[in-house]
């Protein structure tokens, strides 16, 4: 499997997150396949999950060009800016998020870390606003003579996701076989788009399932095939390498949009704290474990077939 060419990384957490074992869930559905969670929601920086591998990429390419500022959006209980602003803090570096969404009067969960955080937070109406504003913020920071980085949505961009075929490295070198599925949530792409790359670059016939906390399954799988098309020169290979690749999107778990909980969700939720002490976000990973629980309940997977839950973090926003 090709590495990344010499791609600047900083160490915003150790190497590795824990494979586990998920019995007490496998015993309450009663029937399915073995079933592992890889816990990205357990990497030991600002809360973990899984925009600390991309981070570790992206503030690093930020600091190769000498930025003094980070700059990104989200919404108000963005992971992605939360773990934005703690990489700011942690390598000196300011930080502007641009969130949609009115001002909380009392911030909580990820709003509150962003202000312990030291981030500057500028608030705008609508998601259409917030690349407009980052601009802005950009240009303000340029005339006043600092050194800006605007970083997309999500970091899910080509640098971002080798973040996730890095990952996919390490969960080859953790297991003896690797597991027949794994099931994720996806928004932005780049976890996707990246463990997509990684599976094909290493051979492994490994289905890899994206549930959609948001977008459609059409709107999602441009992205990630978006995200796959600009891999190749990071990975010196061939420009073509992923135009073919399989790209699978599940959408039917998104309900009424993006952070509403479903009824599914909100079960997914209270089973897997109740069976495994193990907590799942409203947003993200709870839809994506309602995914997981409503295929195994199919009978979609063997009993002889290991099905791993990547668990890509998110559980501050519990706390909102």
């Amino acid at each position: 499997m090709p590495e990344s060419r010499s791609l600047p990384t900083v160490a915003l957490a150790p190497d590795s997150s824990p494979v586990q074992e998920l019995p007490g869930l496998r015993r309450a559905l009663g029937v399915g396949p073995r079933l592992l969670v890889k816990r990205d929601d357990a990497l030991p920086f600002a809360f973990g999950g899984n925009k600390v591998r991309k981070m570790q990429l992206v503030a690093a390419d930020a600091i190769h060009q000498g930025a003094d500022t980070l700059i990104t959006s989200g919404g108000i209980q963005s992971n992605h800016a939360r773990v934005t602003a703690a990489a700011a803090a942690k390598l000196g570096l300011g930080c502007v998020l641009v969130v949609n969404g009115a001002p909380p009067a009392r911030p909580t969960a990820n709003a509150l870390l962003d202000a312990l955080l030291g981030a500057e937070v500028r608030y705008v109406a609508d998601r259409s606003e917030r690349a407009p504003a980052m601009d802005g913020a950009a240009a303000e920071l340029r005339r006043a003579g600092r050194r800006p980085y605007l970083i997309p949505l999500g970091a899910s961009t080509p640098l971002g996701a080798i973040g996730f075929v890095s990952a996919w490295r390490e969960l080859c070198d953790q297991m003896p076989a690797v597991p027949d599925v794994i099931i994720h949530s996806s928004s932005s792409g780049g976890t996707q788009a990246g463990l997509v790359a990684g599976c094909v670059l290493s051979g492994e016939p490994v289905r890899i399932i994206g549930v959609s906390a948001d977008e459609s399954s059409a709107g999602l799988t441009t992205e990630i095939r978006r995200i796959l098309e600009g891999l190749p020169p990071l990975l010196d290979l061939p420009s073509n390498r992923f135009a073919s690749v399989d790209v699978e999107v599940d959408d039917r778990f998104v309900g009424a949009g993006y952070g509403v909980p479903t009824v599914e969700s909100v079960e997914a939720i209270q089973l897997l704290a109740r069976t495994e002490a193990l907590f799942l976000d409203p947003t993200y990973t709870a839809k994506a474990m309602a995914g997981l629980i409503a295929r195994v309940r199919a009978r979609e997977f063997r009993e002889d077939q290991t099905v791993l839950f990547w668990h890509t973090g998110g559980q501050v926003g519990l706390f909102a």
